[in-house]
């Protein structure tokens, strides 16, 4: 029987919406480019009435293959984590996909289905249980957790689970990235106590859940570290928030990250749970950026990524980027989980400057 199916496979890195017809394209998010050819009632010739029509629901069902990811973490927010395991958002298509912990795509869709599969791999004992103390990664804009890679390596080896949370950044604004690191909290099941390590804007991203959850905080938070954090804005942000390119490349959020005494910073609550705070630093007046007043790491100055409160703080000799991945940062990140205080870091000279 005559079928009308022709395959062709492309890169690509989006997926747009499913147009049916007699040709649709489909482009899934960080997998291959499928153009299928489909039957449809006027491209079936006459005497081939027989040949069965595809509905929309077919469609995950057939090309529900275990691929590995390519990028496009800009258009993904992580609303469930398992041991590794994590059920995204595409904020784009609205449709979600199942990562299992070497981030292949083992199952996407609706919802339901991605969590129903979730939990058949469970059942199959493939999936282990989660217990202990996580420390949740929350990067900065325009970035993923993948910049955390060399801290995240040092933290499993301290026994920690390790959550390397994603969502839209550039996307989207501060409320609703808030509510997939909300989800994603809420699904730590067996967790017993929660740390954070956050990044730049990761850190803006945390107060807002602390303030959204104000009236219900979960009680399993202990510690966090927050890392360039533009705690009270960033002046650089303010110079260049009417770009055009700045509005397109950094989205909603970059324009919430101003100096702005009724911004939405300024609204945002202090952690109510030990912090410590580390800063990017030339060590001179007038820091590594010209247009932030006094010390800086090239976008965030000292002042701003300091908050009332902080059991402790520090600065390293690097630039707003790379604080995550200096040496000393990251050993001193580590103590401060387990004992609250930097004091035991290495020395700048030992560590090194980046």
């Amino acid at each position: 029987m005559k079928r009308f199916f022709s395959s062709r496979l492309l890169t690509s890195g989006l997926r747009t919406s499913v147009i049916w017809g007699h040709m649709f394209t489909v482009m899934v998010a960080d997998s291959p480019r499928l153009e299928l050819r489909v039957p449809t009632e006027d491209s079936v010739p006459s005497g081939e009435a027989d040949v069965p029509m595809w509905k929309p629901e077919d469609l995950a069902k057939n090309l529900n293959w275990d691929l590995p990811t390519m990028g496009g973490r800009q258009f993904w927010g992580d609303i469930v984590f398992l041991s590794g395991w994590r059920i995204q958002h595409n904020v784009v298509t609205d449709h979600y996909r199942l990562l299992d912990s070497h981030d292949v795509r083992r199952a996407w869709g609706r919802e339901e289905e991605c969590r129903a599969a979730l939990k058949t791999f469970q059942e199959k004992g493939q999936i282990p249980k989660m217990s202990g103390r996580a420390v949740i990664l929350v990067h900065g804009i325009i970035r993923s957790s993948k910049s955390f890679s060399s801290l995240t390596k040092r933290l499993a080896e301290t026994g920690a689970t390790v959550v390397p949370f994603d969502y839209p950044s550039t996307r989207v604004d501060l409320e609703t990235s808030t509510g997939y690191l909300q989800k994603v909290i809420d699904s730590l099941e067996g967790i017993e106590e929660i740390d954070f390590v956050v990044h730049s804007m990761g850190g803006i991203l945390v107060r807002s859940y602390l303030k959204a959850t104000e009236q219900n905080p979960d009680p399993r938070l202990r510690r966090m570290v927050m890392m360039g954090v533009p705690n009270h804005g960033a002046r650089i942000a303010n110079l260049v928030k009417d770009l055009g390119a700045f509005k397109m490349i950094f989205g909603p959020a970059g324009q919430e990250l101003v100096e702005d005494v009724d911004g939405v910073i300024a609204s945002l609550p202090k952690p109510r749970f030990e912090f410590g705070i580390i800063a990017g630093a030339r060590g001179t007046n007038d820091g590594w950026n010209p247009l932030i007043p006094g010390d800086d790491d090239g976008t965030v100055s000292v002042d701003s990524a300091s908050l009332d409160g902080a059991r402790d703080t520090m600065t390293v000799p690097v630039l707003h980027s790379f604080i995550m991945t200096h040496p000393k940062a990251i050993e001193a990140t580590v103590h401060f989980l387990d004992h609250g205080n930097f004091s035991e870091a290495p020395d700048e000279n030992e560590a090194g400057a980046s």
